[in-house]
Parts: C-alpha cells; sequence; structure tokens
C-alpha cells in the first residue's frame, strides 16, 4: 500500500526538492552577474538599476529585475521602501569577497560557471549516458576552462608554496640547486607559476593536452624565464626525459585521466629515484558512505556531469569519476611501480588532499 500523498515524510522531501530548485535558480542567477561584470560593478559602490545597467553595459529593465532577485535572494541589500527607479542596491563586503575578488580563497563565483558549462551539454549528456560515451572536456569550452582555472587560482596563488614547505621531504626535493619540476594536467598554469615562484632555483615544466588552456597559461607566465608549457599527455612525460625531475605534481587532475597508471608509470620513470611524486586530488571519505557529506555530495555532482564524462570521452578509458578515494589512488600507484599512496599532513587546502607516492 502506498503512503497517502499528505504524509509527512512525503512533503519534507517535496520542500527538499524546491529547495534546490532555488538553489539551482539562484547560482545560474550568479552566473549572470559573474559573466556581466554586475558583481564587480557593484563592488564597492552601491548602484541603482539604471546606474548598474550604464556600468556594465546592459539593458536597465534586466538590470532592475536582476538586482531585485539578488536583494530577495539575500545577496545584495536594499531599502525597499524606496521607489523602485531610485532604490540603491549594495553589495556588502562580505558578498564582494565571494563573489567579486578573484585573489579571495573564498571566491565562489566561479563555481556558478562550471554548473553551467555542465548544463550546456546536458543534450550530450544524456547521449552519452545511453551509449556509454562520452563528453571532452573541450566541449564545456571556456566557461569550465575558466571556472576551474579562476577557482584554484587564489589557493595556488597564496597557499602552495606554505603547504608544500611544511613538508620536510617534499620541500628539500624542491629546494635543490637547480632543481626540475614537472606540473602535469597544469590547465591554466597557476600551479605551476606557484612552483616557480616559490622555489626560485628551480625550473618548471607544464604539461596539457587543451592547447586553449596551455595559451593562457603561457600569457599568464609571461616574464618568468623558468617556467614552460608543453601540449603533451601525462603518459608521455618520460620521453626523452627518464629521471629528469626532482619533483613532479598532478594537482586536481588525475581522477580526470583516462589512463591514471599510464601517467603515474611515466612520473615513475621521469622523476629521478630520490625525488618525489605528489599528487593532489578531492578531499573524499575513504570509503562510500550514504547519505554523505557536503564534499561528497558536491564531488559525485561534478562527476555526473564534468569528470567522468570527460574521461570516458577517450575510449578505453578506467573511468575513474571525480570520486577518487585513496584505495583507488593507492592501486594506481602500486600498479605503476610505487609502494604506496600516504595522505601528507597538508590540512585546510580547500577541498583538496595531497598525497606522497612512495617508491
Amino acid at each position: 500500500m502506498t503512503a497517502p500523498e499528505n504524509d509527512d515524510a512525503v512533503d519534507a522531501f517535496a520542500e527538499v526538492v524546491f529547495d534546490r530548485l532555488i538553489g539551482g535558480i539562484e547560482i545560474l542567477s550568479i552566473y549572470l552577474g559573474d559573466r556581466l561584470g554586475l558583481y564587480r560593478a557593484l563592488a564597492g559602490s552601491p548602484a541603482t538599476a539604471a546606474e548598474l545597467a550604464s556600468r556594465a553595459g546592459i539593458h536597465e529593465r534586466y538590470a532592475r529585475e536582476w538586482l531585485e532577485q539578488q536583494a530577495v535572494a539575500g545577496f545584495l541589500t536594499v531599502d525597499p521602501t524606496r521607489d523602485a527607479t531610485q532604490r540603491q542596491f549594495v553589495l556588502p563586503a562580505a558578498h564582494e569577497r565571494v563573489l567579486a575578488d578573484p585573489s579571495s580563497l573564498v571566491y565562489s563565483a566561479p563555481l556558478a560557471r562550471m554548473v553551467a558549462a555542465a548544463a550546456s551539454r546536458l543534450p550530450d549528456l544524456l547521449t552519452a549516458y545511453r551509449t556509454g560515451g562520452g563528453v571532452g572536456w573541450a566541449l564545456f569550452g571556456d566557461d569550465a576552462r575558466d571556472a576551474q582555472g579562476d577557482q584554484n587560482r587564489p589557493w595556488f596563488d597564496s597557499a602552495l608554496a606554505g603547504a608544500l614547505a611544511s613538508v620536510p621531504a617534499v620541500h628539500d626535493a624542491l629546494s635543490r640547486d637547480g632543481a626540475r619540476i614537472a606540473d602535469v594536467g597544469c590547465g591554466h598554469g597557476w600551479s605551476t607559476i606557484a612552483l616557480a615562484q616559490a622555489y626560485p632555483s628551480a625550473s618548471v615544466d607544464g604539461f596539457d593536452l587543451d592547447a586553449p588552456a596551455l595559451e593562457s597559461a603561457r600569457l599568464h607566465a609571461e616574464g618568468l624565464e623558468r617556467v614552460s608549457f608543453h601540449h603533451l599527455a601525462g603518459e608521455r612525460v618520460a620521453d626523452g626525459r627518464e629521471a629528469a625531475y626532482d619533483a613532479a605534481f598532478v594537482f586536481e587532475a588525475l581522477h580526470d585521466m583516462p589512463d591514471p597508471v599510464g601517467v603515474l608509470t611515466a612520473l615513475h620513470r621521469a622523476v629521478k629515484p630520490d625525488g618525489v611524486v605528489v599528487i593532489m586530488d578531492e578531499a573524499v571519505a575513504e570509503q562510500f558512505t550514504a547519505p554523505g557529506d557536503p564534499i561528497e555530495r558536491v564531488m559525485y555532482g561534478y562527476s555526473l556531469f564534468v569528470c567522468l564524462p570527460d574521461s570516458m570521452s577517450t575510449a578505453g578509458s578506467v573511468a575513474t569519476g571525480t570520486v577518487m578515494r585513496r584505495s583507488t589512488l593507492a592501486r594506481y600507484a602500486r600498479e605503476a611501480g610505487f609502494r604506496d599512496a600516504v595522505a601528507l599532513p597538508i590540512e585546510g587546502f580547500a577541498a583538496f588532499r595531497f598525497y606522497l607516492l612512495e617508491r
């Protein structure tokens, strides 16, 4: 017998779904504010609808609707008693750090871009789910590419050096005179640049298969002579570079790669026997548990819409997905010739965990 329609559990779950609807709509409203420059136009300077339209170059009617929606959502503040044309909307300083300050560790506007990128490929995702195919990273476009780069940049800029310096074995390898470092899956290059800036006697090679991201990386690194970028798959890093590197890193990319064992095997060959190989990936739980915590929930979300379809767009992919648990990484590491993958004592680095691959 089915429960009656007014059952408390039914009503409670219907409310949960409605709350998720609101969240989805509001994250897309953040996308508009981010991509149209509306938050930046409001940063430190309240505006009426007409003033915002003028500053950002958008239509005044849309400006008024967006401003009112943002105030109703609690993202902006406003005096609702004033005449509609005279209302000045304010982006509070705390909200500015989250929505309009790309140097802030809590900068979150890029998250909306990743959601929008995934939503733009829903027809392709439906086909992939039915056929077992995939949706390659390039198809998600600049929204996804820029979102990943911009989201991670403040952490690499301000926290990576300290995090690595806190682990003596890693710091010592990076501090060698004339050290060579490989950064595999470098994307926009912010991790590559951060490594070069933190260790001024080292040279750093960034590797990636996303040509547009590498173009951006080269622009970002302009003037840094010790940084080079290469359009090359991780599986080929050791080609002509046997035992060339003192250290190698894969920052939030191994779970996307169709052949992680091949990549780690290449790093095992490319890094000197006394060097270090460090993997930074998502700080997911040790084992599957349901329901999960917010980190598990968001990582499975990324996996459904971006990471798993991207990986499966390559024939023969092992299809790891975003939720790569330590046991999975350790298995890949052992298959590649390492002894184990050991979590490093680096905490509070966004939603990431660092692993040292032991020889």
